[in-house]
């Protein structure tokens, strides 16, 4: 059927995509010379006191979801949470890092289907040196607390990108929900005016006339949320915005129904972490992630 030759054809895409994305690593760790080698390695003096805090307590024997909250600040009742991350310092290394490879002649690859200009952090080499502990380390004891029953004790994978939106380039982002559990969406700065995000329902229970909530950005804060809350970015009105993003992901929850197709996923071999569905081999540590097939 159509339908058939419609999903053969993404499959396909989708695989394409990810070699594409290996070989671009391989140029990029051949050839790249970082400006600022330092910021590829997470170090606890990257990130703001505040947030260590916050983790310590998180680690704590009797820590609970009342303590955490009084920790955090929280939007409405759309359990969205905003809280410091970095130090400035680490954003101003970072985004200047960001720029150094931008304005390279390495080859890039698209953060997503939504954003044109950005860098995914899994080529620069990111991945385990920063983002696997940074997820595991740091964010997971919070989100174990914050979103239990999307997995958030045992977010197994993620998808980490940076995105930018100036005057001529990506000015906002339209109304979409994530291909993860749980985001993490921090604020690296520069200097921009207006660009908040709005929230609107869970994907999963929408209303007949949704209730849209505004959130601003703070340098070096970051937003969480659940991967299924609706949401888009406004227009900047002057400026440059450069936001991580890090979708973490739970394969005891996508393998049962697939985020996206609301279905269960037949699985298809992937390079890396794939699309976060993670295939057990009995008691073994699993060693392929997958695709849902359905796209």
């Amino acid at each position: 059927s159509v339908v058939y030759l419609q999903i053969e054809a993404e499959v396909q895409r989708r695989k394409e995509l990810i070699h594409q994305s290996v070989e671009r690593r391989a140029i990029i760790s051949r050839c790249y010379k970082p400006k600022h080698p330092e910021v590829y390695t997470l170090q606890d003096s990257f990130l703001a006191p505040e947030f260590l805090e916050i983790v310590r307590f998180c680690t704590s024997p009797g820590a609970d979801l009342q303590g955490l909250l009084s920790y955090l600040e929280s939007f409405s009742d759309k359990r969205i949470y905003r809280l410091p991350v970095f130090t400035e310092e680490f954003c101003q290394a970072f985004v200047d890092e960001l720029e150094n490879f931008e304005q390279s002649d390495m080859p890039k690859g698209r953060p997503n289907t939504m954003n044109n200009y950005g860098v995914l952090l899994n080529e620069l080499g990111m991945d385990e040196p920063f983002l696997t502990p940074l997820r595991e380390r740091f964010l997971q004891p919070l989100t174990a607390l914050l979103y239990p029953e999307l997995g958030g004790a045992c977010l197994d994978s993620h998808k980490a990108f940076v995105v930018k939106y100036s005057l001529h380039e990506d000015l906002d982002l339209s109304s979409h929900y994530d291909n993860a559990e749980v985001t993490l969406n921090v604020s690296l700065g520069k200097e921009f005016t207006e660009g908040n995000l709005y929230f609107g329902d869970f994907n999963q229970d929408p209303s007949p006339v949704p209730q849209y909530i505004e959130v601003e950005h703070v340098g070096g804060r970051g937003l969480l949320h659940r991967g299924g809350q609706i949401h888009g970015a406004l227009p900047i009105a002057s400026g440059q915005r450069w936001n991580l993003i890090v979708w973490m992901r739970s394969s005891a929850i996508r393998n049962l129904l697939c985020p996206m197709c609301r279905r269960k996923p037949e699985l298809v071999e992937a390079e890396g972490f794939g699309d976060g569905f993670t295939e057990a081999l009995g008691d073994q540590v699993p060693q392929t992630v997958n695709l849902c097939a359905l796209g």
